[in-house]
């Protein structure tokens, strides 16, 4: 993701039909009965669509296209592969981070949230909510390119990811500056926190251990000069040089001067997960945990 792929695909789907013969039509009678049987049920409560914990229906907000586009078309057998280190961004530094993306959204009111895909300056005004769908969820810093992977690869490929990752100390990953980044195909812009000093050695090391693990699988490695960052959120096509300057902007105003200089935020290292299609692999687990 990080000049950007903001791609990320779905899971392969199989269809298996068995060919049978046409059963002969049902008397009458039970033709009405099944009909009866058969009717549409109501549709179910919109508060039944929201599985636990999850952050409830959106109000009368409009959902935009997807923040993600496969950039490789589907093929039958083939899965999306996503390695990375998940990423939650702490309470203490989320309300400060909201005001600086509510005058942004005021400014290009254009911009999406990454993943939910609902306008940005919608959720501006309610700042519980803002604060809970933009900042509340957890987020990737990619350490490899979102790719295809064949389906006899998946084994051999969390095998030597598990390997080449397994020992990993503990340190603080600090965003230290909001950028703005495009993807490959320049179909989207996303506003973004990116790595600069602390963690930043240690993921870079990440970056090459998945990229041997890429090549000896005959998939692309990452960019050559990585940037490792989270994406808050997008616009379509390629806004880059307007969003950067009003990022700028943003930045030099009196209520951020000096505040964002050394750094947005500060979290601990969480572990590396890869997901391949909708299955998710703990490659390493943080540090801290038992």
């Amino acid at each position: 993701m990080d000049a950007l792929r903001a791609t990320y695909g779905d899971d392969s789907s199989d269809s298996n039909s068995d060919t049978t013969s046409s059963p002969a039509p049902p008397a009458q009678s039970e033709a009405v009965e099944e009909a009866t049987l058969s009717s549409p049920l109501p549709p179910p409560p919109l508060s039944l669509l929201d599985p636990p914990n999850s952050l409830g229906t959106l109000d009368n907000l409009q959902t935009g296209q997807p923040s993600r586009v496969r950039s490789f078309p589907h093929v039958e057998g083939n899965y999306a592969l996503h390695v990375y280190i998940p990423v939650y961004i702490p309470t203490t530094s989320k309300k400060e981070m909201c005001q600086f993306l509510k005058k942004v959204a005021s400014l290009v009111p254009d911009l999406n949230v990454v993943d939910v895909d609902v306008p940005l300056n919608g959720l501006c005004k309610d700042e519980h909510k803002l604060e809970q769908v933009a900042l509340g969820r957890e987020f990737h810093i990619s350490l490899g390119r979102t790719v295809a992977i064949r389906v006899h690869q998946i084994d051999s490929m969390v095998a030597m990811l598990r390997q080449k990752l397994q020992f990993q100390k503990s340190y603080w990953i600090d965003f230290n500056k909001w950028e703005v980044f495009v993807n490959d195909e320049g179909t989207r812009s996303f506003l973004s926190v990116e790595v600069l000093t602390g963690g930043l050695a240690e993921i870079t090391k990440n970056i090459q251990a998945v990229n041997e693990a890429y090549k000896l699988h005959n998939l692309p490695e990452f960019y050559k000069d990585p940037r490792p960052h989270i994406s808050l959120a997008w616009a379509l096509g390629d806004i880059s040089d307007s969003l950067k300057n009003v990022v700028e902007e943003v930045k030099r105003s009196s209520c951020f001067r000096g505040s964002l200089q050394s750094r947005v935020f500060t979290c601990k290292f969480n572990g590396i997960e890869c997901k391949i299609g909708n299955k998710t692999y703990k490659i390493c687990k943080s540090p801290d945990e038992s």
